[in-house]
């Protein structure tokens, strides 16, 4: 199930994707970002649950950016459950999470999966049994994402992509449950569309600076001119990781 919190914007598309798992016979359920501080969404994500038969026992995040995140600890207080998390600071209780870390509660099965990128902290969790992917800000339901730089990196962002691909190639992951958009059931096509984006907009960066725009500014105002203009410092961030990854494999040599 989907709770979409009320944060549309540019950035979150149609706003936060709450998604509460569970095993159809089991009465207990795992939430996954409960999304903004906002108390009406994350009572009604409680309140969902309950109407479907299943007490909250557990929160998981897939990062720390607030619009995923900031409600955590307020669920957390309404639900009487601990959060788990890549990052100490997130968390709530003696546990967080780990890639390969295997959670399971009332049946279900959850396999952590490591996906920095857009952020150092980013994870995806892998459902085996639905044959589905739980992807935070990785992939997206609608268009594509950042790498928030400096804390997000464009090789790790690249690894993860990899690491994707493989659960859709090796263990059948055919489903996308994104943390903003809707679901997507092409799995494997939504991966090789983030890899081919990435491969002809680092292409284009890299062409920008060659032709002498030198400054993240001036590499965005080129390469993202048909982008709304309100995108633009969250594609600078994008910029900033292209220019770092091009710069440490020798590929451009920007000024000091």
């Amino acid at each position: 199930m989907n709770v979409l919190a009320p944060n549309a914007s540019a950035m979150t598309l149609d706003g936060t994707n709450t998604w509460i798992l569970a095993e159809p016979d089991s009465d207990l359920a795992v939430v996954v970002d409960p999304g903004p501080l906002d108390d009406v969404h994350l009572r009604h994500v409680v309140d969902t649950a309950e109407r479907a038969g299943k007490r909250v026992a557990l929160t998981l995040l897939t990062h720390g950016h607030p619009d995923h995140a900031e409600g955590a600890a307020r669920f957390a207080e309404l639900t009487r459950t601990n959060v788990r998390a890549l990052d100490p600071a997130l968390r709530l209780g003696d546990e967080g999470l780990a890639a390969g870390d295997v959670i399971g509660v009332g049946g279900l099965e959850l396999r952590v999966v490591a996906t920095p990128g857009h952020t150092a902290d980013s994870l995806c969790f892998h459902l085996p049994a639905d044959r589905a992917v739980l992807t935070g800000d990785t992939v997206l339901g609608r268009g594509t994402t950042v790498v928030a730089h400096p804390d997000g990196r464009l090789g790790d962002y690249l690894d993860s992509l990899r690491r994707l691909r493989s659960l859709t190639a090796d263990d059948g992951v055919h489903t996308v449950l994104p943390g903003h958009g809707p679901v997507l059931e092409d799995a494997q096509g939504a991966v090789e569309y983030y890899l081919a984006h990435r491969a002809h907009r680092l292409a284009q960066v890299e062409t920008a600076v060659e032709d002498g725009h030198r400054t993240p500014g001036e590499v965005v105002a080129h390469v993202y001119a048909d982008v709304d203009r309100s995108l633009w410092p969250a594609a600078e961030l994008s910029v900033r990781a292209q220019l770092e990854y091009l710069g440490e494999h020798g590929i451009v040599q920007l000024p000091e």
